[in-house]
């Protein structure tokens, strides 16, 4: 799994400094086995984040179960991440067009989406449709990731998932995967026919659980795409951490009964994900991302993803582009060799990135961390000029 490392609707006003309601707010989060005072609700999985102010931490530390509080948090936190001294944020690359937007979709839920374009006058190369991780949104990290993207010259779309980030629905709920899966399909379904990518090759580029998420969109759409870009991609459950047939089936039984049930355990993966400590630190103001326990449907849901995506793999037939961290505890290298060697394409590149962790593209020295990104730009620039 991946490291889970505002519709105009906000909530109510906060009153701010010397608010004892706020004052508790934090100190629960600090003390967390202190008594909550009646009628708060806390974030469980949310720490206090250093360095910011006491409203602010107040502000994270409420629930984000609704997509109004979550793209409330993102607004008052903008400012904070745009300082952080990673190197996504502060070598971010200019010149590059961004617009963020909602739509409804045809099933009536709002999506947030994102794009990063080439400067004006410069035409995309071609098109590259990111899918997030787990718990995950496309407004944080990825950012830094985009603006290089685009600056390379290509036209970058990413979107967030239903209950993630800034789309609406149930934070950290998936009822469906399949049905995950095919609001990205409609979603950038849409955003292909746009003006400035028609014609255009597209790609898809997905890490860790958005590894699977771009599988599983390929598998559905095989002729429909260009090329397939997989970052430590959640494709197969490790046989030994795989529950039995008999108790998976009690799971999924039960999650028809309490599918929106907090009730698996989840570590704090942060320490195996991110090599550079302190980039593990500013992950703590990725503050809209899940790190909650994993409700029960979503957890039921991912296992039978993945199985699923096992048994097809002989099916990937685009060009497959698989970089993956060769010390990476959270998602198994070794599975990403399975994909290689199983993947029908004959057009396959498979690298492992000695001593990297789970984030590659977020967690690592500056330098892995400039290397991975090229390394995705070389891939895309070498398949589009060769179909040209």
């Amino acid at each position: 799994m991946a490291v889970s490392l505002a519709s105009p609707h906000f909530l109510p006003p906060i009153r701010f400094s010397g608010d004892p309601i706020l004052r508790r707010r934090v100190a629960a989060a600090r003390f967390p086995g202190r008594r909550e005072t009646p009628g708060l609700r806390i974030e469980a999985g949310r720490r206090v984040i250093d360095g910011v102010s006491e409203e602010l931490n107040a502000l994270a530390l409420q629930s984000l179960d609704t997509a109004a509080a979550r793209r409330r948090v993102r607004a008052a936190f903008l400012g904070e991440q745009q300082r952080l001294d990673h190197f996504l944020f502060k070598m971010a690359p200019s010149g590059v067009l961004m617009e963020e937007k909602y739509e409804t979709n045809s099933k009536g839920v709002e999506i947030f989406w994102k794009s990063w374009l080439p400067n004006h006058g410069i035409s995309p190369k071609a098109s590259l449709f990111f899918c997030h991780g787990y718990g995950d949104t496309c407004t944080f990290f990825f950012e830094g990731i985009a603006k290089r993207i685009a600056v390379a010259g290509y036209g970058v779309y990413a979107m967030d998932y239903p209950g993630f980030g800034l789309s609406e629905g149930l934070h950290g709920y998936i009822r469906s995967f399949d049905e995950m899966v095919d609001h990205v399909i409609e979603q950038y379904a849409r955003i292909r026919e746009r003006r400035e990518v028609q014609g255009l090759q597209h790609f898809l580029l997905g890490q860790s659980m958005g590894g699977a998420v771009a599988l599983k969109v390929h598998l559905k759409q095989p002729k429909d795409w260009d090329g397939v870009l997989l970052v430590a991609p959640m494709c197969k459950i490790a046989e030994d951490v795989t529950p039995p047939a008999a108790i998976l089936g009690a799971l999924s039984l039960l999650s028809y009964v309490l599918p929106e049930a907090k009730l698996f355990p989840q570590k704090d993966l942060g320490d195996l994900a991110f090599r550079d400590s302190n980039k593990r630190k500013m992950a703590e103001y990725n503050v809209i991302s899940y790190g909650d326990q994993m409700r029960l449907r979503t957890a039921v849901e991912l296992i039978k993803a993945t199985c699923d995506i096992e048994s097809q793999l002989e099916k990937v037939s685009s060009p497959l582009l698989i970089l993956h961290g060769a010390a990476d505890k959270v998602t198994d290298p070794n599975v990403s060799k399975f994909l290689f060697d199983e993947a029908s394409t004959q057009d396959k590149t498979l690298k492992l990135y000695e001593g990297g962790y789970h984030s590659i593209l977020e967690g690592e020295p500056d330098e892995r961390i400039l290397t991975v990104i090229n390394d995705i730009i070389i891939w895309l620039d070498s398949h589009v000029s060769s179909a040209q």
